[in-house]
């Protein structure tokens, strides 16, 4: 029988660490002039340089520099002034070179942290380091039914992602979370991919790969004091994943103690259907790699004056961003929360800017905007609608234009069209209905319709005027004030 989650915590402690790697969005790759815009057809953004060809020399990329130094300030690191490249040496059939360029003893940013809230109480995360590489290409293994390697028929390859800025963030070891190990994990990378889409130096697209994790779980027995041997489950790709994946690891790490069996360090995968995880390879140590300095690349020497110049231009990052708005506006910690988890915070107050009420602003736009883009996959901040138009719905449903119902379809007419809200309530015929004598005589329409309904309200049945209210605004396409029309209803059957 499994273990259940309070089962572990009785006799285990967990640690986890995180590796969370970040594809920036520079205009050309980390170390030669191809694009690296997401998609394009399979191997056309490629040339000597990314694909290892014999004589072919790098040079990095001056604005993958910068956007790591700005993240590794916003993460509260120290910037070293000297590091250097490293060549990391490992074949897979995406790596053209048959090493990646990557730092390893001397990155870029060292000792840093980041601090998340997570049901009141704030847990330090310790940054290790922050350092730059490149990306591999991508694999498509063709036939069989997982969509990995075993038991396809054949392997594809495009080099195109090959090169793209890598930055890898690497945590220290995060003891003492005990039961909130998962949701403190979770809160880490929400909080990272705040940051990073603040600083605008990468989308931060999880489902494409853009910000992916890996989540390292470990156990030892309660009060020991030890660090268990981790495993590193590899690239986990939502926030929700990342949760789901340090819990599954706990359950099956403490199963596996209690048995008496060995814990290996090795990598898993992590099974997005099942929740669970399953062996990959045996972890390599650093030695594995044969690491040595990347002899075609001098080292980058970033200057005091230079990072301080970056250091002026940080926008407000997103904790202070969330205390000045909570004290602007009155805004409570719970509410605060919700808006951060929809990555919504910056619209909001563009909203409230553009002359919404801010408890309005936040409903729509943790509402029904986040409903509709979770629908399609995307940040509600990323939908085809600004902040002033939603403002503007929010104004005509104030002024008694639209309904709530008829304010949804006024928005999605947005979302399909880029019209403006007026242009769309136009074109629509969305206005409220407020001729009453056509209310009244819709009204009457109802109760002649539904006569055992009506008698059930005149009865004393009140709560079966919900089915009258229904064919009212059935009758009126959804135009008129419910709370009207329930009103009219009453009178007639009181």
């Amino acid at each position: 029988m499994s273990l259940t989650y309070a089962d572990v915590l009785a006799r285990y402690e967990p640690t986890f660490g995180l590796e969370t790697h970040v594809e920036l969005n520079t205009v050309s790759k980390m170390f030669c002039g191809c694009s690296a815009e997401f998609g394009g057809e399979p191997n056309t953004h490629t040339c000597p340089v990314c694909l290892g060809l014999p004589g072919a020399l790098p040079v990095v990329n001056g604005t993958a520099v910068e956007s790591t130094i700005k993240i590794g300030l916003a993460l509260n690191c120290t910037i070293v002034p000297w590091c250097r490249f490293a060549r990391k040496n490992y074949f897979y059939p995406d790596m053209p070179k048959n090493f990646q360029t990557s730092q390893y003893d001397e990155p870029l940013c060292v000792e840093g942290y980041l601090d998340v809230d997570v049901q009141g109480k704030t847990y330090r995360v310790g940054i290790e380091r922050v350092h730059m590489e490149e990306d591999t290409g991508k694999n498509t293994h063709v036939g069989g039914a997982t969509g990995r390697i075993h038991g396809a028929d054949y392997s594809l390859v495009d080099y195109n992602r090959a090169g793209i800025p890598l930055i890898e963030i690497v945590t220290k070891p995060v003891p003492g979370a005990d039961e909130l190990a998962p949701e403190v994990a979770r809160a880490y990378v929400g909080a990272l991919r705040d940051i990073l889409r603040t600083l605008g130096v990468s989308d931060v697209r999880m489902e494409q790969g853009s910000l992916r994790c890996d989540v390292n779980t470990s156990l030892a027995p309660r009060g020991s004091g030890e660090l268990g041997t981790r495993t590193e489950t590899k690239n986990v790709n939502s926030l929700r994943s990342v949760e789901r994946a340090v819990r599954s690891e706990m359950i099956r790490q403490a199963e596996l103690l209690d048995k008496g069996e060995r814990i290996y360090q090795e990598t898993r995968h992590f099974n997005e259907t099942t929740g669970d995880t399953r062996p990959g390879r045996s972890k390599e140590e650093a030695t594995d790699y044969r690491y040595f300095p990347e002899p075609d690349l001098v080292p980058v020497a970033a200057s005091a004056e230079w990072v301080e110049s970056i250091r002026q231009t940080l926008p407000e990052l997103p904790a202070a961003r969330r205390a000045r708005v909570s004290e602007q506006f009155g805004v409570s910690a719970e509410d605060m929360q919700q808006m951060t988890n929809a990555g919504v915070v910056d619209v909001v107050i563009a909203t409230v800017d553009a002359g919404a009420p801010i408890d309005e602003a936040r409903n729509w736009w943790t509402g029904y905007l986040a409903q509709t883009a979770n629908a399609k996959d995307m940040f509600a901040a990323d939908l085809l609608i600004t902040p002033a138009q939603v403002a503007r719905v929010i104004a005509l449903v104030a002024e008694g234009v639209l309904s709530a119902a008829l304010a949804r379809q006024a928005i999605d007419g947005v979302l399909a069209t880029g019209d403006d809200v007026d242009a769309v309530v136009a074109a629509k015929g969305l206005q409220v209905v407020s001729d009453t004598g056509a209310l009244e005589a819709a009204a009457d329409e109802a109760i002649a319709a539904n006569p055992d309904i009506a008698e059930k309200v005149r009865s004393g049945k009140v709560a079966a005027v919900g089915v009258l209210v229904g064919a009212v605004m059935k009758a009126t396409r959804g135009q008129a004030d419910a709370a009207t029309v329930k009103d009219i209803l009453l009178q007639r059957l009181s």
